[in-house]
């Protein structure tokens, strides 16, 4: 098996009766940044691990742009917090797909988000999914990139959703999004 890869893969069954589960936070005080996922996919919350189905481009991402010195697994999630990084996400139980998540998941999702910033106190809130901002935080014409506004003095950020279903954006544009934000949060080191 290699480093990125399941220990099992889920059958149908354990699918389909992951939808509704949730996965628990990566999460700590004052971290340099809070990723929040759209939700949780069938998958993710059958082996329990963040942005684990294959084909997700979340952990490349991370690791090319520079956040992380090695290709992490999803079953590694944990050694993020080392490096003052965390996932969340906007809405917490989990649907085949984030077309079947409704305005009061998002809207729920959103107050829900907002308390755990104000918990934990990120720097850097990093939505990922345009759209999941756009509902959970009534932002409609919101856009990749930097926020204006913060929660709590965390700056937020909106970069693609990684999964492997995004086809607008492909991992060397994911990437270059991933390491603005790196840059950004390494201004705020300094």
């Amino acid at each position: 098996m290699r480093r990125n890869e399941s220990p099992f893969k889920p059958t149908r069954q354990q699918l389909a009766k992951a939808k509704g589960k949730t996965v628990p936070d990566v999460i700590a005080p004052n971290l340099h940044v809070l990723f929040a996922g759209i939700n949780p996919g069938l998958y993710t919350a059958a082996v329990g691990h963040h942005f684990a189905r294959p084909g997700n481009r979340f952990w490349p991402a991370l690791h090319q742009s520079g956040f992380t010195k090695r290709l992490l697994s999803p079953f590694e999630e944990r050694e993020l917090l080392g490096d003052g990084l965390g996932i969340t996400n906007v809405v917490a139980h989990a649907t085949a797909s984030a077309a079947k998540l409704t305005k009061n998941d998002f809207e729920t999702g959103g107050r829900i988000l907002r308390n755990k910033v104000q918990r934990y106190s990120p720097r850097i809130l990093a939505i990922l999914g345009v759209g999941a901002y756009r509902e959970a935080f009534d932002r409609p014409k919101a856009t990749i990139g930097e926020q204006d506004g913060t929660f709590c003095d965390t700056r937020i950020w909106v970069l693609p959703n990684p999964s492997g279903l995004n086809a607008n954006y492909q991992l060397p544009e994911l990437v270059k999004l991933f390491r603005q934000l790196r840059k950004a949060v390494d201004k705020c080191r300094d």
